[in-house]
């Protein structure tokens, strides 16, 4: 399994022309996550936000394609001020690395924002729901997260 897991990064490597081996090595760790427990975790956001092909506004935006959209970006939905700005500190879009730090505490990264949720402490926690929302694409349709880990990984 690690192997396979080992050849499917090398390869998606490859094809990103020009991405550095250590992000898609850093990448691995999610790509190797457990989307299922991710979806469990993710129940935690579900009270606020949504994924999936009928995703909707509630609290919060829908998170279909998150990993890869520029921050604050759901048309429609009123960003905070200093959500806008954290977004335009840390390079205007949603890594897996930049998701990886906001996740697990959000108002580290957004001091003032809205948002009640104080963050995951568990790392695997924090893996498998970024699995699972690299999962859906901007219109909510589930895709291989792999390379849209591997892609927007934004690490090293």
């Amino acid at each position: 399994m690690k192997r396979s897991i080992g050849i499917a990064v090398a390869a998606a490597t490859m094809m990103m022309g020009g991405a550095s081996m250590a992000s898609a090595q850093d990448a691995e760790v999610y790509i190797a996550a457990d989307a299922t427990a991710g979806a469990a975790v993710f129940r935690q956001c579900g009270a606020c936000h949504m994924v999936g092909p009928n995703a909707m506004q509630r609290v919060g935006p829908p998170l279909n394609g998150i990993i890869g959209r520029e921050w604050a970006s759901f048309e429609g939905f009123r960003y905070s001020d200093s959500h806008i700005e954290a977004g335009e500190t840390q390079g205007g879009v949603w890594t897996v690395s930049i998701m990886s730090e906001y996740l697990q505490n959000p108002r580290a990264m957004v001091p003032r924002t809205r948002m009640a949720f104080a963050g995951l402490r568990q790392e695997q926690q924090i893996r498998d729901v970024i699995k699972y929302l690299a999962g859906f694409d901007a219109d909510g349709n589930e895709v291989d997260p792999a390379p849209v880990l591997t892609d927007n990984y934004g690490g090293m």
